[in-house]
């Protein structure tokens, strides 16, 4: 017997938020990574105990930007995946 075809419908309702939840974490966690690793390697050329004026500028750029585009991006993919819903 299927397990979930047991599940009253406020139980797949409660497992579905909660696996949206953790793919919402698992996104920011990767989006955080992501950022830094990439701004880390842009803008951090002798690493230290601190970081200098120009350093905190350019990962506070860097950061900006690569949260705009990741916006951009997922605008871009949630708006995709609403018109392929659409059309079917």
């Amino acid at each position: 017997m299927d397990s979930l075809s047991s599940l009253t419908g406020a139980q797949k309702d409660e497992l579905m938020d909660n696996v949206k939840q953790q793919i919402a974490v698992a996104n920011a966690q990767e989006l955080l990574t992501k950022m830094t690793e990439k701004c880390f390697k842009k803008c951090i050329s002798k690493p230290g105990t601190s970081l200098d004026s120009s350093e905190q500028k350019c990962v506070a750029m860097c950061m900006d930007r690569y949260m705009d585009s990741w916006n951009l991006v997922s605008k871009a993919y949630s708006m995709r995946i609403q018109r392929e819903r659409g059309n079917m």
